[in-house]
């Protein structure tokens, strides 16, 4: 089970980074974090589990089959990566995980984020096509740390640079300095926006809005 990574380290997988961006995935990397495309499935549920903690939930309120809702789980698989950071002995035991991440034309556009500096999973970064708005989360073990605006920064090459967008929007609850610090720090400027904001658990919350600017060019996915 996954809960006995709390008490197992074994032999490490290797297993490769995307450094690229190939037709249906990107790929890119600021000074500390890598992003790309989930390849496996274990990529995919490491990146939900960067935000599914009680201090993200505070301001995201997502619903519980979107999270991953056991503190345990979360914690295990925040301790794993795929560069060469995962147990082979992992894999055996839960062989759905390493099967391959196929994104699809209805699937949300995201990207899981690792540390360059020791290969683990540290958050994920989303973003809406249709309304030109990006969201980004990091792994409680990463935050505090000035990593934020390196992931907003990521944000805006994606969004410019690899989705074709001019002007890219996020939103963020008023009371949440941390997140709206970062935006700042990317180069975010204050720009207009709802208000309140109502969460999937019902709460309302005050809210900012910024933008940015920038050419919009796009890479090799179609």
């Amino acid at each position: 089970m996954i809960r006995s990574l709390l008490r197992r380290r074994q032999a490490l997988s290797g297993l490769p980074v995307p450094d690229a961006c190939t037709p249906g995935r990107h790929a890119l990397a600021t000074r500390h974090l890598l992003l790309y495309t989930p390849v496996t499935r274990l990529d995919a549920l490491a990146a939900i589990a960067a935000g599914a903690d009680p201090e993200a939930q505070r301001w995201q309120g997502n619903q519980a089959d979107q999270i991953v809702p056991d503190p345990d789980i979360r914690r295990a698989l925040l301790r794993l990566g795929p560069a060469g950071a995962t147990p082979r002995w992992f894999f055996k035991s839960n062989p759905e995980l390493a099967e391959p991440f196929e994104p699809t034309p209805e699937t949300p556009e995201f990207m899981v984020c690792i540390r360059r500096d020791t290969g683990l999973y540290a958050g994920c970064l989303d973003i809406d096509r249709d309304g030109g708005e990006i969201g980004g989360n990091l792994a409680p073990d990463h935050r505090g740390q000035g990593l934020g605006a390196e992931l907003f920064l990521a944000g805006v090459e994606f969004a410019h640079s690899h989705a074709g967008l001019p002007t890219v929007r996020a939103g963020t609850a008023t009371a949440n300095l941390a997140c709206r610090g970062a935006l700042e720090r990317a180069g975010f400027v204050p720009a207009p926006g709802p208000a309140r904001h109502t969460l999937q658990d019902g709460r309302e919350l005050d809210t900012v809005w910024y933008q940015h600017e920038g050419a919009a060019s796009t890479c090799a996915r179609p």
